[in-house]
């Protein structure tokens, strides 16, 4: 019994053969190489874009789920462009600067010439007069002129049987226009022209878009007289809405909607999608 114990003690004691040291060492080698290999997969922050803390962000295994990082320098080098091209563009336009500018810097505010009105105050009967002509130019047009509030003056103009606008005037210069259906109602509960509600239709609300657009294009303050006749010739092309067809695409419906633009200078009928 003694002497197995002995033998025992003495095989425990006994170091290992070369073949378990290398098979050892072998092991130990390759799982420091695939720790060396995935730690170059773990993402670094940009050392040409330091952004403080935010370059941890980079550090985030699930990029393709949350890819703060990479959005954060996209925004960081395109603000960076935006500010070398600003002070380009800047640069060019001081060189650029006119010597009309430049001379009047030094001109004294006495000598400056004084600001012209914008605004002309023309008598109500002129006004009358220029509506009335206006009037008898286009028979399938009717205006009708109020002044509900003094001296401005306030039309309402039913073109055939197809729609109706109210205009607002001050003096002879527009200042808005609401279109709305021929059957839509035109008055408040008191009896006075609603220059404030819109039509219940899409189409009259798009072609009080249009009309809003044709008095930003229509501009002439030293003929007013001339604005007023030309708007009013834009208007009256109106007369076929549900007629005309698109001159671009040759449908009378898009979308629901006839086409409700007219082109300022040659009255043609175009889509809203279509004039472009």
């Amino acid at each position: 019994m003694a002497c197995a114990t002995r033998r025992r003690w003495r095989a425990a004691r006994r170091p290992s053969s070369p073949t378990s040291r290398t098979t050892c060492i072998l092991s130990t080698g390759t799982s420091s190489s695939e720790l060396e290999r995935l730690s170059n997969l773990v993402g670094k922050p940009s050392e040409n874009h330091p952004l403080h803390n935010s370059g941890l962000l980079s550090l985030d295994p699930v990029q393709d789920k949350t890819p703060l990082y990479s959005q954060l320098l996209q925004a960081y080098k395109w603000s960076n462009k935006l500010q070398y091209h600003a002070g380009l563009a800047s640069g060019l336009l001081n060189q650029q600067s006119l010597k009309r500018s430049a001379n009047q810097m030094g001109v004294s505010a006495k000598r400056r010439p004084k600001a012209q009105p914008t605004t002309l105050v023309l008598p109500p009967q002129y006004v009358d007069d220029v509506i009335s002509r206006i009037d008898r130019m286009f028979p399938e047009m009717s205006i009708h002129l109020s002044r509900p509030n003094g001296t401005s003056a306030m039309l309402l103009v039913t073109l055939g049987k197809v729609l109706k606008v109210i205009v607002v005037m001050r003096s002879l210069f527009i200042d808005r226009t609401i279109v709305k259906g021929y059957n839509e109602n035109v008055y408040t509960e008191d009896g006075k022209l609603d220059i404030w509600s819109k039509s219940n239709y899409q189409v009259f609300q798009k072609v009080t878009d249009h009309a809003t657009t044709a008095l930003l294009h229509y501009q002439l303050p030293q003929m007013p007289d001339v604005v007023v006749r030309s708007f009013m010739t834009w208007l009256r092309s109106y007369i076929k809405l549900f007629q005309a067809p698109c001159q671009r695409c040759g449908k009378f419906l898009q979308d629901g909607l006839p086409p409700t633009w007219r082109d300022f200078r040659t009255l043609e009928a175009f889509h809203d999608t279509c004039r472009q």
